[in-house]
């Protein structure tokens, strides 16, 4: 007896469905699972058995085969347990193949025939809604995530048992409601608000979220640094729909969903580690996963302590920080994982963080080991940083003085602004576009300058031997400094500004 079911797979963190055949025939008794099954895959033929049998069901005594195609796909995960189970049923004649041939199953089984949560569940009942899949099915702790999609029916369950009642018509189970949340002003538990002093930090660290810039903090241990990186989220503007979708599709494929959660409402803000493997960063494995520039998308990668990650982990960043996207390569497949974030970097002066001119502390570093510790980092790499900024010790009065410094939501508010006049800037760009992604032929046309402008741009080139690639991102700090300040022409005093937050070396 044969019968087919259909359920899903992911390829990067884009869903695509797989036919799930179960054949049983006379013979010894053998479970063989086909179709380049991945361990979990395999394995998953003593959960199956032990969900049928717990949840009141015959399990056939003889020779099962399961094809999982396409066949020159690699199958990984668990999600293949309910519809591997339901077609065993059909195929033994409990349930009607024809019934469940218009279902996509969904779905990770405990031994006691219980639904278990899936990574994934976004992008795969994505890819059923294109397909026209009549109806889905998904474990309950999904139903939130598998909600967030429009067009298709929707059904969730707690067991095998729940499915199969469902499936057959003897449960009345209401489908799911597909919703759009409302969003949220997020709570992030810090404010710009607590911040004393650093002005000059804070406008550069405003200027970055505006145009979406990458940007170097360099300071002395207890300048500040990290505690200015984990503000910079709330000055940015709330996600759209669509950015909320594209990053929770990401986080879904990653297993980092929190539980329950449909739809992310924050932008992400990821800190690695320093000792993170370039797979742990950029992605990949033996089914590729995300790795944390992916699980940064549309948000923001702290770096703390640069120098400390190893070299081939942060040269391993070039591409998608000139690219907004990873590829990764196999021999069979090449995979593209969306990589669009802000870089947020950083480090000390020196390995003991007190160069010399210090007032307060004096530096114990040998010229050598400055110099090992500056050669850490490529010029390519800090090429395509925009802002560098040096953060120094907040001095006395500035820290005893209690006075309200201006809160996050009024930046927000004037990066919002900047943000809606990129946008209108590139109407006919998909998903959102700002002034750091501008190409050659964008700066042609949106950012000419005037002679006087000309002429400090070819002083600033001269003096500080910046690179074709350096005099392009002066350009784009200064259309997004006019553009907070709603001016359609680049003056003088933009590029000026935009002058000053650029430099060849880290002092």
């Amino acid at each position: 007896m044969l019968a087919k079911v259909k359920s899903g797979a992911v390829v990067g963190v884009d869903g695509l469905l797989v036919d799930v055949e179960v054949d049983i025939s006379r013979g010894l008794p053998v479970f063989t699972t086909v179709g380049l099954a991945e361990g979990a895959v395999r394995e998953s033929k003593e959960r199956v058995k032990a969900a049928v049998k717990n949840s009141g069901y015959d399990f056939p005594a003889r020779r099962i085969t399961i094809n999982l195609a396409p066949a020159d796909l690699k199958k990984g995960g668990t999600g293949y347990d309910l519809p591997i189970a339901v077609g065993i049923l059909a195929a033994g004649d409990f349930l009607d193949p024809d019934r469940v041939a218009d279902w996509c199953l969904i779905g990770e089984l405990s031994l006691d025939g219980g639904l278990r949560p899936t990574p994934g569940i976004l992008p795969m009942v994505l890819a059923a809604r294109q397909a026209g899949v009549a109806a889905v099915m998904v474990p309950r702790a999904n139903a939130a995530e598998a909600a967030m999609v429009q067009g298709v029916k929707l059904l969730s369950a707690d067991s095998l048992g729940e499915a199969v009642e469902i499936i057959q018509g003897r449960r009345e189970t209401p489908a799911l409601e597909a919703s759009s949340p409302v969003a949220a002003p997020p709570d992030y538990g810090v404010d710009f608000a607590e911040v004393r002093g650093q002005e000059y930090i804070k406008r550069a660290l405003e200027i970055a979220a505006a145009g979406h810039h990458n940007i170097l903090l360099q300071g002395p241990p207890g300048a500040g640094k990290t505690m200015l990186a984990r503000r910079l989220p709330t000055i940015l503007p709330e996600l759209s729909f669509e950015e909320a979708l594209e990053t929770t599709k990401i986080y879904s494929v990653a297993g980092e969903l929190p539980a329950g959660c449909g739809l992310l409402q924050t932008r992400p803000f990821r800190s690695p580690h320093h000792t993170v493997s370039d797979a742990g960063l950029i992605g990949g494995g033996k089914l590729p996963r995300p790795g944390q520039v992916s699980l940064a998308h549309n948000g923001i990668l702290f770096l703390d302590e640069l120098p400390e990650f190893r070299k081939n982990v942060l040269e391993s960043l070039r591409q998608p920080l000139e690219d907004g996207q990873v590829t990764i390569a196999r021999a069979q497949q090449s995979l593209l994982f969306p990589a669009s974030f802000m870089l947020v970097a950083a480090l000390n002066p020196c390995p003991c963080g007190h160069y010399p001119g210090n007032e307060t502390h004096e530096c114990t570093c040998t010229p050598a080991q400055i110099q090992r510790y500056r050669h850490r980092l490529s010029g390519p790499l800090l090429d395509r940083i925009d802002l560098y900024l040096e953060v120094a010790a907040v001095k006395f009065a500035e820290m005893s003085d209690h006075r309200p410094a201006e809160p996050s939501a009024a930046i927000r508010q004037r990066v919002a602004q900047a943000h809606e006049i990129q946008r209108r800037r590139f109407p006919r760009r998909k998903t959102a576009f700002y002034n750091s992604r501008m190409k050659p032929v964008d700066l042609d046309q949106h950012c000419r300058v005037d002679p006087a402008s000309r002429r400090l741009l070819e002083e600033a080139v001269r003096r500080f031997g910046l690179s074709a690639r350096a005099y392009h991102r002066i350009l784009k700090i200064a259309r997004t400094i006019a553009d907070l300040a709603d001016s359609r022409e680049l003056t003088t005093a933009h590029l000026a500004e935009a002058i000053q937050y650029r430099r060849l070396e880290i002092k």
